[in-house]
């Protein structure tokens, strides 16, 4: 069942396992719903970031 999605699975799980690693998420900073999804939030936020800079110099 995984052979239809597997190429798109991977680019998500990538991005995943970066944040795991490189942004601190492999435990949930704060208790609670709300708080937890402004920390995810707030990686994304930063994973972003640092990635359209790697572009940006990429492309320059």
């Amino acid at each position: 069942w995984n052979q239809p999605i597997q190429r798109i699975r991977g680019r998500i799980e990538k991005i995943f396992g970066t944040w795991k690693r490189s942004y601190g998420l492999r435990r949930m900073r704060w208790w609670g719903l709300a708080k937890a999804g402004v920390q995810i939030r707030l990686t994304a936020i930063a994973y972003n970031m640092k990635r359209g800079l790697q572009i940006i110099a990429a492309a320059g």
